[in-house]
């Protein structure tokens, strides 16, 4: 049966993304930018006259001039076609580079399948243990409202900014953005130089995955895979590596003619 990818709007692909978003059962990094005028283009597949699933390039932003797939959905009973949707897509969107959360296991065969060059960006990781860390005489702050942060959550878009003080100064700035899958919230902090390995950075990473539990919602994280110390600090506050970003070309005979 023919295999066709048709340009849709964010409107018509709805539907699928809800879908692809219970499937992935996890934060998805880049689900706001489809929300963005003109940071996207998004194309419905087709076998024969059957809806099959959908593509997303990135095409604004950080990709300005480097068309990037970020997202690649089929149903379940169309996935014997997977490969052959998934150069249909290429083939119609001219895409050329791929940026893959291998959580997104389809998507993830595809970077394996069609790409080359590939490197890993960012480490994301998930809420899988509770910890008592002891708050070693620092107190947290709020500078985001209660409300304004509640409202922020709910609107999917903004922060809840907090500061963490140690003997009457500030020492750490950090807090929760929403730009995320409801109702995912990625945690983000950093401790001043003088004041690092002293468990402070584990503590405010603990507090701020309550306070996002508080709000409703499911805190996460992201850290360079270079930077060990993150890493470590994510993991003592009960954080767990949960998929990488990859970033990767699209080999050239990803979409071939005929």
């Amino acid at each position: 049966m023919h295999i066709s990818a048709a340009l849709a709007s964010s409107p018509d692909i709805l539907p699928l993304r809800i879908r692809y978003r219970a499937e992935a059962n996890g934060q998805i990094v880049h689900d706001s930018i489809h929300t963005r005028d003109g940071w996207t283009t998004s194309y419905l597949l087709q076998v024969g006259d059957h809806l099959a699933g959908f593509g997303s390039v990135a095409v604004a932003g950080p990709w300005q001039d480097k068309p990037t797939v970020f997202e690649f959905y089929v149903l379940p009973e169309c996935r014997g076609r997977a490969f052959d949707l998934f150069e249909a897509f290429v083939a119609a969107s001219g895409a050329r580079f791929f940026e893959a959360q291998t959580s997104d296991c389809l998507l993830t065969v595809m970077l394996h399948a069609y790409g080359c060059d590939l490197a890993s960006e960012k480490i994301v990781f998930r809420d899988e243990l509770t910890t008592s860390l002891p708050p070693q005489g620092a107190t947290l702050k709020r500078v985001t409202s209660e409300q304004e942060s509640r409202c922020g959550f709910e609107a999917r878009a903004g922060k809840s900014e907090w500061v963490i003080e140690f003997d009457g100064k500030t020492v750490g700035t950090g807090g929760l953005m929403f730009h995320y899958n409801h109702p995912y919230c990625d945690v983000y902090m950093e401790i001043a130089e003088p004041y690092r390995r002293r468990g402070l950075g584990a503590y405010f990473v603990q507090e701020l995955k309550r306070i996002a539990y508080e709000i409703g919602g499911i805190p996460a994280a992201r850290c360079s895979p270079n930077n060990v110390a993150s890493k470590k600090t994510l993991q003592k506050a009960g954080l767990v590596p949960f998929a990488h970003i990859v970033l990767a070309k699209i080999a050239p005979n990803a979409a071939p003619s005929g």
